[in-house]
């Protein structure tokens, strides 16, 4: 397996639209939701806002990267790293959120990816880190505990029992 992190620019916009016309035809809700937010089509716009370099109105800043196959040349997927947690980040939703579009799941990209989100998770010295998820999401939850996550609890939110999980960065 051949990936790399990149941030999202106009070389890539090819790449993004292929990667989101194909999420948004399956008819299935899109994570990490950063990259759902706003309209890829309006491509500048969907670009600038991308990522959130300071604390807004108690959102916190956040990096989304996606996740490039060098060989194919394709977006298999997409993982945003938020800076810090606040509460109700520590209750739902954790520092890393990801998604791999639909035709690339089962491959082990979600694994590796999250791997190298860590990497850039050490970087801003993020030593532990959490991640979410619910819990009948049995391919996300081994991603994550393939990158040392360990189970804390498990919680209802909005009707959906999801999980939380540790994993020591340091």
């Amino acid at each position: 397996m051949n990936i790399k992190l990149v941030k999202l620019t106009s070389e890539y916009k090819n790449q993004l639209f292929e990667m989101m016309n194909e999420w948004t035809s399956a008819n299935e809700k899109i994570f990490p939701t950063s990259i759902a937010i706003n309209d890829y089509r309006s491509f500048d716009y969907y670009m600038k806002n991308l990522c959130r370099k300071k604390e807004i109105n108690g959102i916190v800043p956040e990096t989304t990267y996606f996740c490039l196959d060098l060989d194919r040349n394709i977006f298999v997927g997409a993982v945003t790293l938020r800076h810090y947690l606040t509460e109700k980040l520590a209750q739902n939703g954790g520092h890393i959120g990801d998604g791999i579009r639909p035709s690339e799941r089962g491959k082990g990209y979600a694994t590796a990816m999250i791997g190298l989100a860590l990497k850039e998770a050490k970087r801003l010295g993020i030593d532990r880190v959490l991640m979410c998820c619910e819990k009948q999401n049995i391919a996300s939850a081994k991603s994550i505990i393939n990158n040392g996550g360990v189970l804390e609890n498990e919680y209802e939110y909005n009707g959906v029992i999801k999980q939380r999980y540790w994993i020591d960065n340091s």
